[in-house]
């Protein structure tokens, strides 16, 4: 790691090297609870290089500024984006956190460096086989309790990334109306007791590649199979609800997870994170469900929001068409990630990676500068026949999301 007096003079100038845009280093996740389903693209080898204690990597974070919270045996800047800067003959990496610290509004911009002194949201592939247990994000006022904050995210699935769909591609949303408060508590009372049986009280719903999902805190949710690109908050705060998935036992541990350590064993602290009316909302599926809404349409490119319901943060997918030279702007910061093809953007090399070792590094993921953005950044499409797709990650109140 480079030392802290020196960091400054390194992220200017790997800024400056990259004309207002950075390059970060994939971020890999273990989750224990969770069974990789083998689409991010990592090495057969290495989706449990980290030990059979710490599960399988299921999770690559993206424009993270946000520490993994993965229990006792969590590793040093777990879930943290590291920025790589080449000087001279020397490949170096420092956090992306600590750019952000020393560079400011140079980096992201007045408006959310005034407001948050901090990236306030980083996106995620989440890739698991099976489902995730029914859980639920608190609030800002409950996580806060806890020193979080709250969590708002969204969902959507990348094409690229589902060639199939893993064991469970539907997702639990909420609870189902005419379910009394009553039987959800006794669901919660029931969890040491096998399968609490707590998705009888709730509705599945069948995931299509292309669209997407909107789950604000207090929504009770367990995300089906597919493999999911997720825009939040920038948190790691979460409650598992739900005891038995796929037959494996969910940890006690986890459904105390977020409460106040004076609150454990309190059922009602549990049920007062459930946020009761959007949780029985009987338009869940028209108030929630994301299809993609256009953002531009120009010569040789299309664009489209892909996350655009929750004002902590908002996600476009761009499309450049083959042979195709292009000038995108925007008004705010972003992180992206590519998902197709390849070229140049600034004065970087763009490329898609079919497989990467665990530590490899690659040029499939950026974070460019609100200056840079605003100017605009050229993107060339080197290829005859292969688009460029890429999915950019911004932070609250976009200036330029308006539908």
């Amino acid at each position: 790691m480079i030392e802290a007096k020196e960091k400054i003079s390194f992220a200017e100038k790997a800024l400056e090297q990259g004309q207002g845009i950075l390059r970060l280093a994939p971020t890999w996740v273990p989750r224990s609870f969770c069974v990789p389903g083998r689409r991010i693209k990592l090495h057969p080898d290495d989706y449990y290089v980290l030990g059979g204690e710490r599960g399988g990597i299921d999770e690559r974070w993206l424009s993270s500024t946000t520490p993994a919270k993965n229990g006792p045996l969590t590793g040093e800047n777990e879930g943290l984006s590291m920025v790589v800067w080449q000087d001279g003959q020397n490949t170096r990496q420092f956090l992306l956190k600590d750019a952000i610290s020393e560079l400011k509004d140079l980096l992201i911009g007045k408006r959310l460096w005034n407001e948050y002194g901090a990236w306030p949201m980083y996106s995620k592939f989440f890739d698991n086989m099976g489902p995730l247990p029914h859980h639920i994000h608190h609030n800002d006022e409950k996580a806060a309790l806890i020193g979080q904050a709250g969590k708002p995210e969204a969902y959507y699935f990348p094409p690229q990334l589902n060639n199939h769909g893993g064991d469970f591609p539907y997702t639990f949303m909420g609870i189902a109306p005419g379910t009394s408060r009553e039987q959800i508590k006794e669901c919660l009372m029931n969890f040491t007791k096998g399968d609490n049986k707590i998705t009888n009280y709730s509705q599945a719903y069948r995931l299509e590649p292309g669209t997407g999902w909107d789950v604000p805190p207090g929504l009770l949710h367990a995300p089906g199979s597919l493999c999911t690109y997720e825009p939040q908050k920038a948190s790691d705060v979460f409650a598992m609800y739900q005891s038995l998935v796929s037959e494996a036992i969910v940890p006690e541990v986890l459904l105390w997870n977020g409460t106040p350590q004076e609150s454990i064993g309190d059922y009602d602290a549990l049920m007062d994170v459930i946020d009761w009316e959007l949780n029985v909302d009987p338009n869940q599926f028209q108030n929630r469900f994301m299809p993609p809404k256009l953002a531009a349409n120009g010569e040789g490119y299309t664009e489209n929001w892909v996350c655009y319901k929750s004002a902590a943060f908002s996600a476009k997918e761009l499309t450049i068409a083959p042979g195709a030279t292009v000038v995108i702007k925007d008004n705010a910061a972003y992180g992206m990630i590519m998902m197709q093809g390849h070229g140049k953007m600034g004065v970087w090399d763009i490329e898609t990676p079919s497989l990467i070792r665990y530590g490899q590094l690659t040029h499939d993921e950026y974070f460019i500068s609100e200056a840079a953005a605003m100017a605009g950044v050229k993107i060339v499409n080197t290829s005859a026949t292969d688009p460029i797709v890429m999915l950019k990650h911004f932070g609250p109140g976009n200036p330029d999301l308006v539908l």
